[in-house]
């Protein structure tokens, strides 16, 4: 035996089990010998009723059999060996080697024959060849196994995908298609194989289909993606949206014939994705976009829209259009006494008889709270407009009765005629807004053309508001304090923060020009705290300048609107807290039109302030609202009495009975008393002769720089040598 044969076993050889029967002991032994030379590890019986034993215990790869042996010989071996281990081979090693034994251990499956004696080279070259074809079988049972459990986890994968998933041949015909396809659509699987896309496809998407569809050779391994409508096998109110995701791929994998490809070996592989429920979604969100919940009108948005859409066709068509603002007079009264929701009710029952007034060409839209946008396509002259509010007033003029209560709406209506008033909706609808305020500063319920003669308060109106923006951007505010004086002491125990506009062309600008428009715009919300903050911050260097100065009292006025904003609380606890300032120096100065605004938010929010020490007056008292209840419901400190009655005291002998009332109510409340608007002698005594402690006006002191009060306050301290930085 020649030792160099040794290569001719194969690596995985040391793993694989033989059993050994012969009934001659010596040719077992040399047998194991032999296989041991190779690494090969064996297992030795005598007979075939031990092996069949043996065999049941454990495998065998390989069985070295001798036919002829006492008791159960080979031929009973591998007839059972072929019967329950079938994936075991059997290497035939006998003396007899007549034709009969030879078919027969064919007939068993037998393959490898050797007669005894054999050369041991040829045993181990058979013994190898079967280890190497067992090998073999091995790797391709195992690549049959993990292609068959992918080919299973595709199949479970595709069928079940939420997505309909489908390959079409180069003719367009359905060639597979998972399961989900009867869920979503209700076809079978057999209805489609074999159809075109086109039988599916909705007839408006069928060039889109045609396109993505299209087996072009150069489309190869480029996806695509797009929408498409397709029926379903029992029709719907709407047909299915689906995101079709698609490619074009070989249908023959042969790389080999890569050179053949052609139309015929082309098809496509897609992904359908039912996207109907976001489609709707959309939908409903889109028009949620654009139109008012309430109403169902188009809203702010869309109403501009429509707008633009006209302007374009009344330019290329040179005709007019009118672009009407109505807004309800006297709604939020509606809402405070008989509730928000029969404010909504009204608002629909207006929506319904305003339709009935408008034409198809014309576009109606709720571009406010209880404000209508109506745009009037095509006019030929002012009569078409008055003629159609002639309808509308005559329509809204009837009461509308909402849970027995018969409500009576009027409107004011401001009205903009392209070409004349503006050539874009921004002027037009600007236009329209001016002639509809100004329509309410009329007295209400009534209409307006915008005109020339509105033009000019309008330019004026518009400078004022684009100044105040870039005066707050520009820090162009500042701020004059005015003297509170105690009457007692007959020094200042306080002062008021007055905003001063010091405009770069126009000089020193007074409140009474700009904050009436700024209230109006929203912008009193950013002048505010600008005040406030200016203000404390002020206070905050006077203390740090001389710690004297701490027993000041700072008064700042507040809108209200800013009393009623979100934040209001947090603001004015914050910048006390900025600028280390306790709550006893600060006083808000509120008129009583503010306290009526919103009553339980204002109580709430002026209770939460007083908590921290902060002082609450009421400015202008007796001007405004008549009941006199929420003097006792707010934690208020101070009545500033109104200039206005001040201002009837001229002469000696002189008496104003209101004062005189305020004052004692107040005594009674046990409420600071300030009178302010004191221009003269004869009206300080006055009102200190009836017990009022603090005065503000002109006699007293004008509003004044920050130096110029800072100079008062010290002297008064007794140090005049301390000035400002």
């Amino acid at each position: 035996m020649n030792s160099d044969n040794k290569d001719l076993i194969t690596q995985n050889a040391s793993s694989t089990k033989i059993l050994v029967v012969d009934d001659e002991k010596l040719l077992r032994e040399s047998i194991q010998d032999l296989l041991s030379i190779y690494n090969l590890k064996c297992t030795l019986t005598a007979d075939g009723a031990e092996a069949l034993n043996l065999m049941s215990e454990q495998p065998f790869d390989i069985i070295l059999l001798d036919l002829i042996m006492p008791n159960v010989d080979g031929y009973q071996v591998m007839e059972t060996v072929q019967r329950l281990y079938p994936d075991t081979d059997i290497i035939v090693t006998s003396g007899e080697a007549t034709f009969q034994s030879a078919s027969s251990a064919i007939r068993h499956g037998v393959k490898n024959f050797l007669r005894k004696p054999y050369v041991p080279d040829e045993l181990i070259k058979i013994i190898n060849n079967l280890i190497e074809k067992r090998d073999l079988k091995h790797n391709l049972d195992k690549m049959h196994h993990a292609v068959k459990v992918s080919e299973q986890r595709y199949r479970f994968f595709v069928n079940s995908s939420p997505d309909i998933i489908f390959m079409l041949d180069h003719q367009g015909c359905i060639s597979f298609i998972n399961k989900q396809i009867t869920e979503i659509l209700g076809y079978t699987q057999e209805d489609c194989l074999g159809q075109h896309y086109s039988f599916f496809v909705h007839a408006e998407d069928i060039e889109k289909a045609h396109f993505i569809f299209n087996p072009r050779i150069s489309n190869l391994d480029i996806p695509h993606k797009t929408e498409l409508r397709i029926q379903a096998k029992y029709p719907t109110l709407d047909t299915p949206h689906f995101e079709i995701r698609s490619i074009a791929i070989k249908l023959n994998h042969d790389k080999a014939v890569d050179h053949l490809v052609n139309k015929e070996s082309i098809g496509i592989y897609g992904v359908a994705r039912d996207i109907s429920e976001q489609k709707r979604l959309d939908k409903k969100l889109s028009y949620q976009l654009y139109h008012d919940t309430l109403t169902e009108l188009p809203n702010r948005i869309l109403f501009r829209d429509r707008i633009n859409f006209a302007l374009t066709q009344a330019k290329r068509n040179n005709t007019q259009l009118a672009i009407m603002l109505l807004d309800m007079d006297r709604f939020k009264l509606v809402n405070d006494t008989l509730g928000s929701i029969t404010g909504d009710k009204l608002l629909q029952k207006i929506t319904q008889r305003l339709r009935s007034c408008v034409r198809e060409s014309d576009a109606l839209g709720r571009v406010g709270g209880d404000e209508f946008g109506l745009m009037l396509s095509n006019i030929n002259s002012r009569n078409d407009i008055l003629h159609l509010i002639q309808n509308i007033t005559h329509v809204l003029e009837q009461p509308v009765t909402i849970n027995n209560n018969e409500i009576y709406s009027t409107f004011s209506i401001g009205i903009a005629v392209y070409p004349q008033d503006g050539d874009d909706t921004e002027t037009l609808m600007s236009h329209a807004s001016i002639a509809m305020y100004n329509i309410k500063g009329k007295g209400k319920n009534g209409h307006e053309f915008f005109s020339d003669h509105i033009n000019p308060t309008w330019q004026q109106s518009l400078s004022i508001e684009s100044g105040i923006r870039k005066a707050i951007q520009d820090d162009q505010f500042e701020i004059y304090f005015q003297p509170q004086y105690c009457t007692d002491s007959k020094a200042i125990s306080g002062v008021e923060a007055l905003i001063r506009w010091n405009h770069p062309q126009n000089g020193l600008i007074m409140p009474t020009n700009f904050i009436p428009l700024a209230e109006e715009t929203g912008l009193i919300n950013d002048i505010g705290e600008w005040v406030l903050e200016a203000s404390c911050k002020k206070l905050q260097q006077w203390i740090a300048r001389d710690s004297r100065l701490s027993y000041l009292k700072m008064a700042v006025n507040i809108s209200a609107a800013q009393i009623l904003t979100p934040n209001f609380v947090d603001f004015i606890l914050t910048t006390l807290e900025k600028h280390q300032l306790k709550g006893k120096q600060l006083e808000l100065e509120i008129t009583e039109n503010t306290l009526m605004q919103d009553m339980d938010l204002v109580v709430k929010k002026v209770t939460q302030l007083a908590s921290h020490g902060i002082r609450f007056a009421v400015d202008d008292f007796g001007m405004g609202y008549s009941s006199l209840s929420y003097l006792q419901n707010l934690p208020l400190h101070n009545l500033k009495i109104d200039r206005s009655f001040i201002s009837t005291i001229q002469t000696l002998g002189d008496t104003n009975s209101i004062i005189t009332a305020i004052v004692a109510m107040a005594k009674e409340l046990d409420m600071h008393i300030v009178a302010e608007g004191i221009e003269n002698k004869i009206q300080a005594d006055y009102v200190k002769a009836l017990g009022c402690p603090t005065l503000q006006g002109y006699w007293c002191g004008r509003p004044m720089p920050t130096d110029q009060l800072l100079t008062i306050v010290l002297q008064q301290l007794g140090d005049s040598s301390l000035k400002l930085a």
